[in-house]
């Protein structure tokens, strides 16, 4: 495998990011995978190397650039309260102005494919590939929010309210114990998105709670659950993306 560290630059700063991918036999179809609130780390890189390994070119940015350069919970002073000011300091089109800083750099590596991209999303996340998947049509042909939050609401920017535009197929993989994602969210969001005819799935985890996809959430981690996700992703980026 072939692991680097880099700066994109963006309309806001430069914006540290892990890319990887197999070491021979590019170009590879492109994935672009988003991090959850705690932040860029050891274990979300873990977790695009999985990705990578299947013949992918992953990109993780650190969303958080624009104020810091590196948080993660665990850090020394990295606070929950600081993470969620981190969080609610973004927004679905400053992800998506990122999205396209992504797109202009893949455009520049011998070692990324052009045409289809596949993108998945964690947790605070799971709205802006929603955002992204609607933003970005003819290029975003695979979008996977996985226990994502903010998926149906009150706001102006609410993701669903462009969810007509997405030519790709959606799918939302939603924790059945999920507080920050209930079915009061998620049951609306199905009726909208039935009305608009696009290809999506959303799909009930039995058990699971908020952050079953990662080994180190104690607690809340489940095996049999995060397998269930990474064979929906793989099985959705091998039909759109490659």
């Amino acid at each position: 495998m072939k692991e680097e560290h880099i700066d994109i630059q963006t309309q806001d700063g430069a914006m540290n990011t892990f890319i990887t991918r197999p070491d021979e036999g590019g170009p590879f179809p492109a994935v672009l995978f988003y991090m959850d609130a705690p932040g860029k780390r050891e274990e979300l890189h873990d977790m695009a190397r999985r990705i990578a390994t299947a013949g992918y070119y992953v990109m993780l940015p650190n969303l958080y650039y624009r104020d810091v350069r590196e948080f993660h919970l665990g850090m020394a002073d990295a606070t929950r309260e600081r993470m969620f000011e981190l969080m609610d300091h973004l927004s679905n089109a400053m992800v998506c102005e990122d999205t396209q800083a992504m797109f202009d750099h893949m455009a520049q590596e011998p070692d990324a494919r052009g045409g289809p991209v596949g993108i998945t999303g964690y947790c605070m996340s799971g709205p802006f590939v929603f955002a992204a998947a609607a933003a970005f049509p003819d290029r975003i042909k695979a979008a996977a929010s996985v226990h994502g939050v903010k998926l149906y609401t009150d706001a102006a920017d609410s993701p669903h309210l462009n969810a007509d535009k997405i030519q790709g197929e959606m799918y939302f993989a939603c924790a059945e114990l999920d507080q920050l994602a209930p079915p009061s969210m998620i049951d609306p969001l199905d009726a909208h998105l039935k009305e608009t005819g696009i290809n999506y799935r959303i799909e009930w985890y039995p058990a699971a709670q908020h952050g079953f996809v990662f080994p180190q959430r104690d607690g809340m981690f489940s095996k049999e659950s995060a397998e269930r996700h990474w064979s929906r992703l793989f099985a959705m980026f091998e039909r759109n993306v490659r």
